[in-house]
């Protein structure tokens, strides 16, 4: 049987200052760093911290409406990044939800991400929100079975964005509405009489337009709820994070009714098996959002980070392109970051090297992976002038535990709260973009309440 094996969600760690943005409630916010590329890595990272490696994936799909390339494959560097063999084909799919719910139909790694971009105090903005989900698609171990679906398309007019343009439009609420209920209504009744159904335990209905999604319960009624996602509205990704968070509290053997009304309507309908409960994601999405671990941004600075407000950048030179023969070679540490460890002393150096600087032995070096490893942070320096989007810019030198040193900057960085033996993960982002080129590379990043000793000097 084909179904869900596994699922993860990633919200980043910002959120948009009512105080001076107007937005109410929550607006989660992707740093300066991260993109559609750097989230879909993040939230399938999670995913295999909890199912386990997917090097047998039959594909990794990526989804974004927020491409950092065009004429380039971005799930390429998803596959890169997660150091998968480069014989698993990896693909981009389409800039709507639908290209989500069309590849949940194959086996396979299928990552959504989106960095959601609306006019300044446009509807867009506020009810936007930036985040990522990966499930991984497959026909044993199931968590949740698919046992129906159904589709149905409609050639409406409601919302759209020009390929060079940052911000989108938007048609009438009602409008959509409108066009949109009869297809939900119809779609879900497909879907469950496909799966020898009348009603679902759970409803999911997730759609671009508010209007659809403030009246879902009156379309369709889950026996035991009915919902959306609960990060607003985040393009490609919506559908995910709106099956993960039901998967986060359904139980065994339930009925999960996924809607996604977008230009017509898909509905899959999916059945819980008695692995879900063992292999539910670390952490909830309702405890993600409500993470009081969070930071606040301010609205200047989003709008910067946004490019809707042009900032003055500290007076230093802008870094150069990164140009394409360094970086194919230098891939493995680049994208993966592999290190080398030492077959004659297990000296493990990050990054690698020929010589072993431990004994000598040369050409001895066996691939170590480090995007699992923590560390602490033996020094680091506070750069103010150093050109970043958003300084000041921290580097930290970090020793890994269990052998190896190295310069990170510092993701996410509150230079307040960092202390020399602060405690690092890794985590993949752009160190920087210049000449159209995004630097992609792996950060330190310090784990929240970890006790350190301050360093006083």
């Amino acid at each position: 049987m084909t179904g869900i094996c596994g699922y993860a969600t990633y919200v980043p760690s910002y959120r948009l200052d009512p105080k001076d943005s107007g937005v109410r409630g929550v607006r989660v916010v992707a740093a300066f760093d991260e993109d559609a590329t750097t989230m879909a890595v993040a939230a399938a990272t999670r995913l295999i911290d909890a199912v386990g490696p997917v090097d047998g994936a039959r594909r990794v799909t990526l989804a974004t409406s927020s491409p950092p390339y065009v004429d380039k494959t971005n799930a390429v560097a998803v596959a890169a990044a997660l150091g998968l063999p480069v014989t698993v084909p990896a693909s981009d799919a389409g800039t709507t939800a639908r290209s989500v719910m069309d590849a949940l139909e194959r086996p396979g790694l299928v990552t959504a991400a989106d960095v959601r971009v609306g006019k300044p105090g446009s509807a867009d903005e506020r009810g936007g929100g930036d985040a990522a989900a990966a499930v991984l698609v497959g026909e044993t171990e199931v968590i949740a079975e698919i046992i129906g679906r159904a589709a149905v398309n409609d050639e409406v007019l409601d919302r759209w964005r020009d390929p060079l343009s940052r911000t989108g439009e938007q048609w009438e609420e009602r409008f959509g509405f409108e066009r949109y209920a009869a297809a939900v209504r119809t779609t879900a009744a497909a879907a469950l009489a496909a799966a020898g159904l009348e009603e679902a335990d759970h409803v999911v209905l997730t759609s671009a337009n508010a209007a659809v999604t403030k009246r879902a319960a009156t379309l369709v009624r889950g026996r035991l709820s009915s919902t959306g996602s609960p990060v607003g509205f985040a393009g490609t990704a919506d559908p995910l994070l709106g099956l993960a968070g039901v998967l986060d509290v359904a139980g065994a053997g339930e009925i999960v009714l996924l809607l996604s009304a977008v230009d017509g309507c898909d509905a899959i309908v999916l059945r819980t098996t008695d692995l879900l409960p063992g292999r539910r994601q670390a952490v909830p999405l309702a405890d993600q959002l409500t993470d009081p671990s969070a930071r606040t941004v301010p609205y200047p600075t989003y709008l910067g980070w946004r490019g809707l407000l042009d900032r003055e950048t500290p007076r230093r030179p802008e870094p150069d392109r990164p140009a394409g023969p360094p970086s194919a070679r230098g891939a493995g540490w680049k994208f993966a970051f592999t290190g080398g460890g030492c077959a004659a002393c297990g000296f493990v150096h990050l990054p690698p090297v020929r010589v072993c600087r431990r004994c000598g032995a040369a050409d001895r070096m066996e691939p170590v992976p480090g995007t699992r490893l923590s560390g602490r942070v033996a020094t680091y320096t506070v750069d103010r002038l150093a050109f970043s989007p958003s300084p000041p810019v921290v580097d930290v030198v970090v020793d890994f535990d269990g052998g190896g040193r190295t310069t990170l900057e510092l993701a996410d960085a509150d230079p307040e709260a960092l202390s020399v033996g602060t405690e690092v993960d890794v985590v993949f982002r752009r160190l920087f973009t210049a000449g159209r080129v995004h630097n992609y590379f792996w950060k330190a990043r310090a784990l929240p309440g970890r006790p350190t000793e301050r360093n006083e000097q």
